[in-house]
């Protein structure tokens, strides 16, 4: 219900979703902006960092852990699986694993970043590609499955 009422609507006061976040028991950071129409499924298992942006209608699906580092984007319509199933088997287990996105990374419009992945320092996922392997520091990704397309300078 609170995370229909003040994440998932156009409710405008930041401030609020970060009380809400951390009285669920988020561990959340400085200056951290989250847009409206903003799904989390469960705050305990979120971290977020400083100075972190989470755009308008990303979904946070974090049956695992999902830790989120410093000077972080993930920009809008963006997915974060931490959850999905075995196929292979009958009972349609499920396969659940942590997500963590370092500092300086941004990931890009409508991307997808799956469990057991980690998103290294300053990596970028660009704009609909799904992250199904880690990506290496300071690379940027691009497509489905994510192959590394060229480094990142920062200048």
């Amino acid at each position: 219900m609170c995370n229909s009422c003040f994440f998932i609507s156009y409710f405008p006061f930041n401030g609020f979703k970060l009380f809400l976040l951390r009285l669920f028991g988020a561990k959340v950071g400085k200056q951290v902006v989250i847009k409206p129409s903003v799904n989390i499924k469960y705050p305990w298992k979120l971290v977020l960092g400083d100075h972190v942006w989470i755009g308008e209608k990303v979904w946070i699906d974090n049956l695992d852990e999902v830790i989120i580092g410093n000077n972080v984007c993930i920009s809008q319509g963006a997915l974060l699986l931490s959850g999905n199933h075995d196929y292979k088997r009958s009972s349609f287990d499920l396969l659940t694993g942590k997500i963590i996105i370092e500092d300086g990374v941004w990931i890009g419009a409508k991307s997808i970043v799956c469990g057991n992945v980690t998103c290294k320092s300053h990596a970028v996922l660009s704009v609909a590609s799904v992250a199904q392997k880690n990506l290496e520091a300071y690379s940027v990704y691009r497509g489905n499955p994510a192959v590394k397309i060229r480094e990142r300078v920062i200048l």
